[in-house]
């Protein structure tokens, strides 16, 4: 028998109502901010991220699925989804579109990571984007989006963590005070955080070594030094959030873990999953078009596990409405039977009814088992007899009732 790869699951028939409950909450809430879609390939350049996330990251430098294809081009399974957004906006001239383009993605991504409870090695996001727009009030948008979508989803018991990690005017300063800081425990951090000390000291603030955690817990907090525009779009932020009752805290660790944010970082995080708890995470990235060869561009977005996302939901005990039951199922006996009844549930399916019939050549007390597996509201016996008086009963499942029916009625019946 042949496996499933590790780090990957199947997402199964009686499971799938789940996935497809949550696409639609996101599609409609989209809907309701006026984002539309884009799909993006599953693989880009590798170049693409080394360039945009970060070459000292960790997503470039541990985690990616990078190989050469026939044409001896290094390739990359997509760690994220911002990323080839961005390409696709620069490559597509989406300048050209009235700004802010506002734009949302439902994508499987791949990290090659251990597998964890909520993050495999291929999982999916649920991400926005927005281009065009410097003001908090896009970054309030894509906030307050992702906070009525995890409403929606029933989903409580959520803490909004927010920082600024400033922009290339300030974070020079704050990286020389960090280093400062950490220069007389260098020897105490983790390989890792050692290397990142030289090329970017600020990755070491999202370093998960307990060690490292501890050490940077009292290190010089960067919103004390981020420029006079950094801390009024922030400040802007905040107001915005206090006016319309989205809760928050300021949380100066946070730097997120790709090299392309600017300004505004923040993460919706639970204790119920342990470890585990951030459940979405985004933030601006004013840079991010420019170093991708187009014109200067603004932008802010977020991304959010799927999967993690229902872990939560099942933690928390919310129920997910299952699909729509079928509405009629038919039970027969005999191949004329059969015949009539497949032409009933045709009619009916052409009408827009949730209709079946017995394909398996059950007996029919197994047919009746079957129908209250699936769910079916109502159920009909059709056999010799019924189709010679060509008169059927609707049974109703719920409560046992009876209803005497015209054979040639009854997707006449359903259909009302």
């Amino acid at each position: 028998m042949i496996n499933i790869p590790k780090g990957t699951k199947d997402v199964l028939p009686q499971e799938s109502y789940k996935w497809q409950y949550a696409e639609n909450k996101a599609r409609e809430v989209c809907r309701l901010f006026n984002f539309r879609e884009i799909r993006t390939p599953v693989f880009e350049h590798t170049e693409l991220f080394t360039r945009s996330i970060g070459d000292d990251t960790d997503v470039v430098k541990k985690e990616m699925y990078t190989f050469l294809d026939k044409g001896n081009r290094s390739i990359t399974l997509k760690p994220e989804g911002t990323a080839p957004v961005a390409r696709s906006y620069v490559e597509n001239a989406l300048e050209a579109y009235s700004l802010p383009l506002k734009m949302f993605y439902i994508t499987p991504v791949f990290r090659y990571e251990n597998p964890q409870a909520g993050r495999l090695r291929e999982h999916h996001q649920f991400g926005v984007e927005v281009y065009g727009g410097d003001n908090a009030y896009l970054d309030f948008e894509v906030i307050s989006l992702a906070h009525k979508f995890l409403s929606d989803m029933g989903v409580t018991g959520l803490v909004l963590n927010l920082n600024s990690i400033g922009c290339e005017k300030c974070r020079g300063g704050y990286n020389t005070a960090l280093k400062e800081y950490l220069s007389s425990r260098l020897n105490e951090m983790c390989p890792t955080c050692r290397e990142r000390f030289e090329r970017n000291p600020l990755r070491i603030l999202d370093c998960k070594v307990e060690g490292c955690k501890k050490i940077v817990a009292d290190a010089p907090k960067i919103t004390d030094y981020i420029c006079d525009d950094c801390r009024a779009h922030m400040a802007q932020l905040e107001k915005l959030l206090k006016e319309y009752g989205i809760e928050y805290k300021v949380n100066p660790n946070i730097v997120r873990g790709l090299d392309y944010y600017t300004k505004t970082v923040f993460e919706f995080v639970t204790t119920a999953l342990g470890a585990q708890g951030t459940v979405c995470g985004g933030g601006r990235y004013d840079n991010l078009i420019s170093q991708l060869g187009g014109t200067p561009t603004c932008g802010v977005g977020f991304g959010m596990g799927i999967e993690r996302l229902l872990m939560l939901m099942e933690a928390e005990n919310v129920i997910i409405p299952e699909r729509e039951n079928v509405k009629l199922y038919i039970a027969t006996m005999g191949d004329a039977a059969y015949k009539k009844a497949f032409e009933i549930v045709s009619a009916l399916r052409d009408k827009g009814v949730k209709a079946e019939v017995d394909h398996a050549g059950r007996g029919i007390k197994a047919q009746f088992k079957y129908a209250d597996k699936i769910h079916a509201e109502n159920v009909v016996t059709l056999g010799e007899n019924e189709l010679a008086s060509g008169i059927a009963q609707i049974k109703h499942m719920a409560d046992g009732s009876l209803k005497e029916v015209k054979i040639d009625e009854i997707s006449l019946y359903f259909a009302k």
